[in-house]
């Protein structure tokens, strides 16, 4: 298995650097390993062939991977949608991020208790530039104000970026408009401190990497 993880994680980083280079040459993109599904072995075996970044969906399979794994230096980020009674565990498990900062009401309740506990905590905020009611996140309408405000009233959220889903489509065209518009709010931000573009899932990487992604989310295709 551990050659077929290693295996899966060339031709990745492969695909990841053809769609670069054929973009930007001085860009590089980071690779987050989506181990929702996976279990600590995978996690391990997938660390032995050089992936550090981790991604977990669900704050209690955070908590158990991470506390099974804790001899490992990993760089676990939070990518689900977190719920408020879930805030405190979170933040006892000191995530290297969390990617999915979907609410100013969520961004309030974090600010009080990392303010509290004296802790900061690197975060992105999602955006649901397909404007689709099955995913969380700010309009992006709003996004680029919502991004100041979180800015200025929640000191302790420190703000990297932007994390966005592509359309849930077969439609590449779709997809792609999707991308574009979370890049052309992005770029507004950079002066803002926005360094982080998280776009791209195992199925549309290499779409959201032409589109200006800096971050991909990958499970599938790593661990298949």
């Amino acid at each position: 298995m551990q050659t077929r993880l290693n295996q899966n994680l060339i031709n990745v980083i492969e695909r990841i650097e053809k769609a670069r280079i054929a973009v930007d040459r001085h860009r590089i993109v980071r690779i987050v390993a989506v181990s929702k599904y996976s279990t600590q072995e995978e996690i391990a075996m997938l660390y032995a062939c050089g992936q550090r970044a981790f991604g977990e969906n669900k704050v209690q399979d955070f908590k158990e991977k991470s506390q099974f794994l804790e001899s490992l230096p990993l760089e676990w980020h939070f990518i689900g949608s977190l719920q408020s009674n879930k805030i405190n565990m979170l933040l006892s498990l000191n995530p290297f991020m969390l990617q999915s900062l979907h609410s100013l009401e969520l961004a309030e309740q974090l600010q009080k208790r990392l303010h509290k506990e004296n802790k900061n905590l690197r975060t992105l905020l999602q955006v649901n530039s397909a404007k689709e009611a099955s995913k969380s996140g700010f309009m992006p309408e709003i996004t680029y104000e919502m991004y100041l405000k979180i800015q200025e009233s929640c000191p302790n959220l420190k703000l990297c970026g932007l994390m966005s889903i592509g359309a849930h489509t077969n439609d590449k065209t779709e997809i792609q408009k999707s991308f574009e518009l979370t890049h052309k709010i992005f770029e507004s931000l950079q002066n803002k401190g926005a360094e982080v573009l998280s776009m791209g899932m195992s199925d549309d990487f290499e779409l959201a990497i032409a589109c200006g992604s800096n971050c991909v989310r990958l499970g599938s295709v790593l661990f298949k």
